[in-house]
C-alpha cells in the first residue's frame, strides 16, 4: 500500500503522522510505502527515521488577518499546486492522510482531482482554515474533541482522539515502581519533593518562563522542577540565574526518550494547550495546569484547555489574568489535595482515547483498498 502524509511543518502536525507511521508498520507489514508531501520544518530527521520519504512543496500560509507576507504566499500556492500535481501523479498513492495546516491544502485538492481518497484529521476543538477547506475534498474527517463535530458533515466525521507516540507514554503506564526511581536518577533528582514538569514546547513559552523565574525561590522551596524552556530561551535563563539551583533542572529541548522520562517522573505538568500536549498528558494520566496561548488562531488553545477542564482532568489559568501568587497557589492546591490528584488522573485516562492511531490506521487501510 502507498500512503502519502501531508500537513504543516509544526510538531503538532508531524508528531501525529509519526504515530500513525509506527502503527502502520505494525498493522501493514508488507509492501508499505510512506511519503510525506509538504513543508517539514525542523522535523526532517524524525520523519526519515520512520522510513518516510520526504517530498517538499511550496505552500502559502492561510492567514485570517492582513499581512504583506500574504501577497508572497499567494504566489507560492499555484507553485505548490503544480508540485502536488506532479508528485501525486508519479506516486499515485492508495490513500492520503492530511493533518491540516497550510501545507496540506494543495495536496488535498489535487488528491480529490485524481480521485485519491483523503482522510483528514483535526486535532483542535476549533478547526483550522485548512481543514475547513479540506473537509470538502476529504472522504473521511477524524476529530479529537466531541464539540468539533458541528463544523464538519456528520456522515463523514468520527470522533477518534489525537494520535500520540505510544512510546512517550509506555513508561507512565508501566506498573514497575523501579521505573520512576530510575527516571529520577536521569534528572539527578535526590529529594522526596513532588516533581513539577513545566513544558514550553520546541519554541518555548516566554511568558511562562518569565513567570517561573519570578517565583522560582518559592517554587523550589517545596518542589523539584523540570523546566523545558525552548531552545531560543535556554541561554538567557541560564545567564539570568548565573548559578543553577540544586533542584531546578532546566533543558532547552527534549528528545523522545527524555520526554517520556520527564512525563513518568512528574507529579504535576504545566503546559500550553496544544492538542498534542493535552492528549499526551491525558494518556500519562497526570494532573496538569494548562496555560493556553492568548492569541492562538481562533482561540483554539483556550477552547482545547476548557474542553479538557470540563472533563475534570486539568486546571486552566489564563495568561492575561495570571499573577505569580495565583500560579503558586494553583500548584499548591493541586499537589496538596490527594483526592483532587486522583480525580484528575482518572478523568485524564478516560479522556485520552489511546486507540486513536489504531482507529485511523484501520480506516486508512479500508479506504485505501
Amino acid at each position: 500500500m502507498k500512503i502519502v502524509f501531508t500537513g504543516g511543518g509544526s510538531g503538532g502536525h508531524i508528531y501525529p503522522i509519526i504515530a500513525l507511521a509506527r502503527q502502520l508498520k505494525k498493522d501493514y507489514t508488507q509492501g508499505l510505502e510512506m511519503t510525506f508531501l509538504g513543508p517539514v520544518g525542523r522535523y526532517r530527521n524524525e520523519l526519515e527515521k520512520e522510513g518516510i520519504v520526504i517530498k517538499t512543496i511550496m505552500a502559502g500560509k492561510l492567514r485570517r488577518y492582513f499581512s504583506v507576507l500574504t501577497l508572497l504566499d499567494i504566489l507560492k500556492f499555484p507553485i505548490g499546486l503544480i508540485q502536488s500535481f506532479w508528485y501525486l501523479f508519479v506516486l499515485m498513492p492508495n490513500v492520503v492522510f492530511s493533518k491540516g495546516g497550510y501545507g496540506a491544502v494543495p495536496v488535498v485538492f489535487v488528491s480529490w482531482l485524481y480521485r485519491i481518497p483523503v482522510l483528514s484529521h483535526e486535532s483542535d476543538l476549533i478547526p483550522g482554515l485548512a481543514n475547513r477547506i479540506g473537509a470538502f475534498f476529504s472522504k473521511r474527517m477524524a476529530i479529537s474533541f466531541q464539540a468539533t463535530e458541528k463544523y464538519f458533515p456528520k456522515k463523514k466525521t468520527a470522533l477518534v482522539g489525537n494520535p500520540i507516540r505510544l512510546e512517550l507514554v509506555q513508561l507512565c503506564l508501566s506498573s514497575d515502581p523501579e521505573n520512576k526511581e530510575r527516571a529520577k536518577k536521569v534528572f539527578n533528582i535526590n529529594s522526596q519533593k513532588p516533581v513539577v514538569f513545566i513544558l514550553g514546547g520546541s519554541q518555548g513559552a516566554e511568558k511562562i518562563n518569565q513567570l517561573v523565574l519570578s517565583v522560582l525561590p518559592s517554587l523550589l522551596d517545596k518542589y523539584e522542577v523540570i523546566h523545558q524552556t525552548g531552545e531560543k530561551n535556554y541561554q538567557s535563563i541560564k545567564g539570568y540565574l548565573k548559578e543553577m539551583p540544586q533542584n531546578y533542572h532546566v533543558f532547552s529541548f527534549f528528545d523522545e526518550d527524555q520526554m517520556a522520562t520527564a512525563y513518568l517522573v512528574s507529579d504535576l505538568i504545566i503546559s500550553r494547550a496544544g492538542a498534542g500536549s493535552i492528549f499526551e498528558i491525558a494518556a500519562c494520566a497526570k494532573p496538569s495546569i494548562l496555560i493556553p496561548i492568548p492569541k492562538s488562531s481562533s482561540g483554539h488553545q483556550r477552547k482545547n484547555a476548557f474542553a479538557y477542564a470540563q472533563a475534570g482532568a486539568t486546571s486552566v489559568l489564563e495568561q492575561n489574568n495570571l499573577t505569580p501568587n495565583m500560579f503558586l497557589n494553583e500548584i499548591s492546591e493541586i499537589l496538596g489535595n490527594q483526592e483532587l490528584i486522583q480525580k484528575m488522573k482518572e478523568n485524564a485516562k478516560i479522556f485520552s482515547q489511546m486507540e486513536a492511531s489504531q482507529r485511523i490506521v484501520q480506516e486508512l487501510i479500508e479506504i485505501g483498498k
